[in-house]
């Protein structure tokens, strides 16, 4: 491992913890209201953005009931999936 690499690494992580934080900051800063709308509670923050920061396998299993009822393969405006990898 050569000295750049070690650089780009600790680089790559502190990206990554400061999008971690701030997503935490955002979580934290809705009123428990909004956050039970969107599913969680505030004592499960950490536990989904830590849950959002591991890595998906890059090939995901949906049945074809789930991928008909909720549009699979529709993208957003942002070109990014409609639903997360399962």
């Amino acid at each position: 491992m050569s000295l750049i690499n070690l650089f780009v690494g600790a680089r790559n992580a502190l990206a990554k913890r400061q999008q971690r934080r701030r997503v935490m900051d955002e979580l934290m800063a809705l009123d428990d209201r909004s956050l039970a709308d969107i599913g969680i509670h505030r004592s499960q923050i950490p536990g989904v953005v830590e849950g959002f920061a591991t890595t998906l396998p890059s090939q995901s299993v949906v049945d074809g009931v789930t991928a008909t009822a909720f549009g699979r393969g529709a993208r957003l405006a942002t070109g990014r999936p409609w639903l997360p990898p399962l």
